[in-house]
């Protein structure tokens, strides 16, 4: 009986669950569930479909980016050379080719009939290639990886003009110029006057030469820098004015005399030029009038005459003759050397004119020495001969 109930109950449970089992398998979606359900599928097998084209979009754009990366856009000029399109490295070789080699040449100065050479290996001539290059490549690079992507598909010119610094060696231009100009320089001449017995011989002024500095220093640094000038400069000079020319040192010298001990004549000139001539007496041997080049020191009307302590003076020695009878020195004195000048006399000694008769002084008749006075300012060149 017992086994009997058992079994009954198995048989239960297993008819209930069977019946249970039975009622699931005969439930059915609806179609909007249906529907539902399909759509989600097609959603997501869309979705990972679009999440891979996208990624693969994606990795697209990244290695054409990279293929790109050391590519300069279309339309990019550095110093003045196309490198659109060109790789770094490419770029760096038409830089070298058509900006930099060029201006490695030999610049050749003319002056003064002379030529001096500026030869490559002295200039050195140096290029910022990198700097330039990198400054183009990151420009090239704007944007975020679409817009670069999308610049390097359709080929969209930067339109970017970049200068190319340049260098040369320090102090080369200077150092030339400073050589140039001291195989050009020719100094000045002043206007002077050399006297003689027979009169003054004027040496006429002339300009100097120098070079113009600045302008070859600007001629030079742009042949360097741009090779469309020419590589044969001409130096250009000046003319360096004398401090004294001829007209300034004839205006300078208003009054020259001349004392011609030899042929006893005393030469005035008026701006170097020759106006009078006077006869003269000159010191006696033994008291000879001084030869060499002095100047007037001091003028005096009717002037004293103050002794020299001479041995020729006898008891007059050091005294002082007030004018009068008494006083040799008649109407005017101008002092040349000292003790010496050139004087009037009294008409009784006007013998003695032409000749060698003075104690050293210059004799002149009095007439001619109140002419000669009037002439004559202090300071004048007095030369004797």
């Amino acid at each position: 009986m017992a086994r009997a109930g058992h079994a009954c109950i198995c048989a239960v449970r297993c008819g209930t669950l069977m019946g249970v089992s039975t009622t699931v398998r005969k439930r059915r979606l609806s179609p909007r569930a249906l529907g539902r359900a399909v759509r989600h599928r097609w959603a997501l097998v869309v979705g990972g479909i679009v999440l891979v084209v996208a990624g693969g979009v994606v990795a697209a754009a990244y290695i054409d980016d990279q293929a790109h990366r050391d590519r300069l856009a279309p339309g990019v000029r550095i110093g003045g050379v196309d490198v659109g399109g060109l790789s770094v490295d490419a770029a760096r070789a038409r830089l070298i080719e058509r900006a930099v080699a060029p201006r490695r040449r030999t610049l050749t100065v003319h002056a003064a009939g002379r030529t001096f050479a500026l030869a490559p290996g002295q200039s050195r001539l140096t290029a910022d290639l990198d700097v330039a290059l990198e400054r183009a490549r990151a420009d090239s690079r704007r944007g975020w990886l679409g817009e670069r992507v999308l610049h390097d598909v359709t080929a969209q010119r930067l339109s970017e003009s970049l200068p190319l610094k340049l260098h040369y060696a320090p102090g080369v231009v200077p150092q030339l110029v400073t050589t140039v100009a001291d195989a050009v320089r020719r100094a000045p001449r002043d206007a002077s006057v050399s006297p003689s017995a027979t009169g003054l011989t004027v040496t006429p002024s002339h300009p100097g030469r120098a070079l113009n500095e600045s302008a070859l220093k600007r001629a030079l640094a742009a042949a360097l820098v741009f090779p469309s000038h020419s590589a044969d400069i001409p130096a250009t000079t000046k003319p360096v004015a004398p401090k004294v020319s001829s007209t300034q040192l004839a205006q300078k010298q208003a009054a020259y005399i001349i004392v011609d001990r030899h042929d006893h004549v005393l030469r005035f000139y008026q701006h170097l030029k020759l106006t009078h001539s006077w006869p003269i007496a000159v010191g006696k041997q033994g008291l000879e009038t001084p030869k060499g080049l002095y100047d007037v020191q001091w003028k005096q009307t009717n002037p004293s005459w103050y002794v020299p302590n001479s041995a020729w003076a006898g008891k007059l020695a050091g005294k002082v003759i007030p004018p009068g009878p008494d006083d040799p020195i008649k109407a005017r004195w101008m002092a040349f050397n000292g003790g010496a000048g050139i004087h009037g006399i009294d008409p009784s000694e006007y013998s003695s004119i032409g000749h060698d008769a003075s104690h050293g002084c210059v004799r002149m008749r009095i007439p001619d020495v109140i002419s000669l006075y009037a002439r004559t300012p202090v300071g004048t060149p007095v030369y004797v001969a």
